[in-house]
């Protein structure tokens, strides 16, 4: 019997993982079945892992990547620093948690890091954006979390300056906001204050270019989807499942 991966989260219509491991399965001759599992709730989780004893690994995207966490047997050091996990490797019926989101955002972001991105924004609070703090923390680059409500150790929307969004020369959009089918929403920030210093990353890829990225192109910003964090993610989760990966 082929090895069993999949994907839980809720919906799952337009994931990427289950079309990206398919091609690598087929293209490189591995015997196993990538699959989507979308629960409606995470307490269908424990259920899913009783009837599917193929299972072998999991992605994990919204909105369970905080969700699942009480679920699991073990975490990594990582995952359990950043508090949220995207991954999950299943061993002798164990399942340990991980988050290959960090590191998928932080080797597609060092390349393009200058000497002027000293600071960042970080958009949104969910699961994705702890991924994302904690990588800049290993590039020591501080940030501040945006919210779209008041909360400890955010700002929120409302009180976002231009003066603020010219300071901070990284802003990482970690939210929905412009994800297909309703490309026209974008965060709503003070887009003014980009110039040509800035970078501008969107964790989503579809589409390729958001209003987010189409807004700070257009002011001279550089800028970046999320598709090669993805395929980063993807096979750093990849080398969990199979071992390929280096022990803590």
């Amino acid at each position: 019997m082929p090895a069993l991966y999949g994907l839980i989260g809720f919906p799952l219509t337009h994931s990427f993982s289950p079309a990206y491991f398919k091609k690598k399965f087929a293209e490189q001759n591995i015997d196993a079945v990538y699959e989507a599992f979308p629960l409606t709730g995470i307490n269908e989780f424990p259920a899913l892992l009783n009837t599917l004893p193929a299972l072998r690994g999991l992605n994990v995207t919204l909105p369970y990547k905080e969700a699942v966490i009480p679920l699991l047997d073990d975490l990594d050091s990582s995952a359990r620093e950043i508090g949220a996990v995207n991954c999950i490797a299943i061993r002798n019926g164990n399942t340990k948690g991980y988050n290959t989101d960090a590191t998928g955002f932080e080797h597609s972001l060092n390349p393009l890091l200058e000497p002027q991105h000293t600071q960042a924004l970080i958009l949104g609070t969910g699961g994705s954006s702890k991924a994302v703090a904690y990588a800049l923390l290993m590039l020591g680059i501080p940030y501040t979390l945006v919210s779209r409500s008041y909360k400890p150790g955010c700002i929120a929307y409302d009180d976002l300056t231009i003066e603020i969004i010219a300071d901070h020369k990284l802003i990482i959009n970690t939210t929905p906001l412009g994800l297909y089918p309703a490309i026209d929403a974008a965060p709503p920030i003070p887009y003014e204050g980009i110039g040509t210093q800035h970078l501008l990353y969107d964790l989503i890829y579809n589409p390729e270019e958001t209003k987010f990225l189409t807004i700070g192109k257009a002011l001279g910003a550089s800028i970046k989807n999320g598709f090669e964090m993805l395929q980063l993610q993807a096979e750093a989760a990849w080398d969990i499942w199979t071992g390929a990966a280096a022990p803590e």
